[in-house]
């Protein structure tokens, strides 16, 4: 049964994400995306804020906090791999900008591929980081449909405007699949966190990665300080497991502990910002039979 959930949890990911990012292509234009990554400042804040704040939490939380190393290990890669295409469906409960959130997330996924097989062995004792098997996840299942779903949006508008939702609903389905029995094959480990080693550096990363990144913002609107503050809390959860697999079967239990709590947390988050955003905007409409 653990090896049939385990599959479903897989296939749920590859459809979240693949469908996720075909639905992305399909309703935005690469000169949007590209936009936000004109902002010299916005461009370094984001990869100090990925490539040396979180990174140096996560380390910080794994040498002073007493945790066994199999939890050690798990904060470390989540905290070192950033970029994650489950980015625009957070930036999207959040009411936020949707093209900024693509163009960081592609950034930060891109860069990830150089950055961790620098940086993990490290900080990691025993970890092997082959950048070909992150690249090729990265380059097949996201920026290839990210890509072709641009291409569609580019030349045939209406039928990008007829399928995209398809690809947004197939994208939610997997997501809540991938959880759903995710969930049910690492339960006993998840409540076992709670209040746990693991949990408290968890917390850390996703508490100082949301910081950094809403920090990067200073100056810009609520939306886009949210979506930094988003991009730099989720981390790249397929390049962590990829490390993790040659860590043991430990690590790799303790990483996708992490990783199912992180989004969790961060769709909490996410949801309750867009709720806020939806009450100002009624409050902010003139009542009926007034006039602005």
């Amino acid at each position: 049964m653990q090896e049939v959930l385990t599959a479903l949890a897989q296939v749920g990911i590859l459809a979240f994400v693949v469908a996720g990012m075909a639905a992305m292509g399909l309703a935005l234009t690469v000169p949007g995306i590209l936009a936000a990554l004109r902002d010299t400042r916005l461009v370094v804040g984001v990869l100090l804020a990925n490539f040396v704040v979180v990174p140096l939490a996560a380390v910080a939380a794994a040498r002073l906090l007493p945790m066994d190393d199999a939890s050690a290990a798990a904060v470390i890669l989540v905290g070192c791999c950033a970029g994650a295409p489950f980015l625009p469906t957070l930036a999207a409960l959040a009411k936020g900008n949707q093209e900024t959130a693509v163009g960081v997330m592609v950034l930060l996924m891109v860069l990830t591929v150089g950055f961790a097989p620098i940086a993990l062995p490290l900080v990691l004792e025993g970890a092997t980081v082959a950048p070909g098997d992150i690249a090729s996840s990265l380059v097949v299942y996201m920026l290839v449909p990210l890509s072709l779903g641009l291409m569609v949006r580019a030349r045939y508008s209406g039928l990008a405007a007829r399928v995209s939702g398809g690809f947004k609903a197939a994208s939610t389905t997997g997501l809540i699949i991938a959880i759903v029995a995710g969930l049910l094959v690492t339960w006993r480990d998840v409540l076992g966190s709670i209040g746990s080693w693991l949990f408290a550096g968890t917390a850390l990363v996703l508490v100082s990665g949301f910081a950094a990144g809403w920090l990067v913002g200073l100056g810009r609107g609520t939306s886009e300080r949210t979506v930094l503050g988003l991009a730099t809390a989720q981390r790249n959860v397929s390049a962590a497991l990829v490390v993790a697999a040659s860590l043991g079967p430990d690590a790799m239990v303790r990483t996708l502990v992490a990783a199912l709590f992180i989004p969790l947390a961060l769709i909490v988050v996410a949801g309750e910002v867009g709720r806020r955003s939806d009450s100002s905007a009624t409050s902010d409409q003139p009542a009926e039979g007034t006039t602005a």
